[in-house]
């Protein structure tokens, strides 16, 4: 074999490796790069709730199941294990309504053996104090445990003038803003939905704000405001006597002179008429 074939057969191969290694190394470079995975969250159980679980219901291992929880985002307060739930001596008793999937927590339940009391659902420092309302000042009946009111006390008063009948006065303040229903009569269920007229509404409050409520509910009588829900902000407020049930009312025109203005409407027309005094 020639020299020069030989060389050319070297040359081939030579440029035939380059070519297979440049397309290898274009083709690589078409391919996406993989993202590393992310490792996964290391997991943890929670004990939620197979049903709907009402004010006053026991709990019990068939109520409960475990499921897996990101270990990172578990609530304050829940339980990690069925056995947590059911430890101890007595049952445990349901305080706020649980949904089915919802994790059990702490502050929703009784301890063991406590009973389902409405002490359990009082927060800390504060008291509950009940007050009387009827169908109207209870709005209706249309407030439900868990809702938040305001409390306006009236008075009526009776004064006295030098030489004159006693005439009777009365004024309404807006007493207690924000607060909690804890119950309404014997009803502690805050997921109730049905409206009962009520004779008694058992509020949440602080030891000052008890004072108030039962010194209010000796010297006039007590109604209740529903807020609406998710609103908080304390709302400035004045004394309503029986003058401002007044304020407003625009007593019949005059025309500067011995005359008044009376208007008469008919249908959509509306006429005004002058009427002359009568002369003494």
């Amino acid at each position: 074999m020639r020299t020069s074939s030989i060389v050319m057969l070297a040359l081939a191969l030579v440029f035939g490796l380059a070519a297979a290694f440049l397309g290898k190394v274009w083709l690589e470079g078409q391919v996406p790069e993989q993202k590393a995975e992310k490792p996964a969250a290391p997991a943890a159980t929670v004990v939620v709730a197979t049903k709907q679980l009402g004010f006053g219901a026991e709990l019990s291992a068939a109520s409960l199941r475990e499921i897996d929880w990101p270990s990172a985002a578990i609530p304050p307060g829940a339980f990690k294990k069925i056995s947590e739930v059911t430890a101890g001596d007595g049952k445990r008793i349901v305080l706020t309504a649980i949904e089915p999937n919802e994790p059990v927590l702490k502050t929703k339940i009784t301890g063991p053996g406590q009973r389902g009391t409405l002490s359990a659902l009082i927060g800390d420092g504060m008291k509950a104090v009940s007050v009387r309302v009827n169908d109207v000042l209870g709005v209706a009946g249309f407030v439900l445990p868990g809702e938040r009111v305001d409390v306006m006390l009236t008075r009526t008063v009776t004064k006295s003038e030098a030489g004159g009948a006693p005439t009777m006065d009365g004024h309404t303040d807006l007493l207690l803003q924000d607060v909690r229903v804890l119950a309404v009569d014997q009803l502690a269920d805050d997921r109730a939905e049905k409206p009962t007229l009520s004779k008694a509404v058992t509020l949440e409050v602080d030891s000052e704000q008890a004072q108030k409520l039962t010194l209010g509910a000796t010297v006039g009588v007590l109604s209740l405001a529903l807020r609406p829900a998710g609103i908080a902000e304390q709302a400035s407020a004045r004394r309503i006597g029986v003058a401002d049930l007044h304020s407003g009312f625009a007593g019949p025109k005059t025309d500067g002179g011995t005359g008044s203005m009376v208007t008469v409407t008919r249908a959509m027309e509306r006429t005004e008429y002058s009427v002359q005094r009568a002369s003494n």
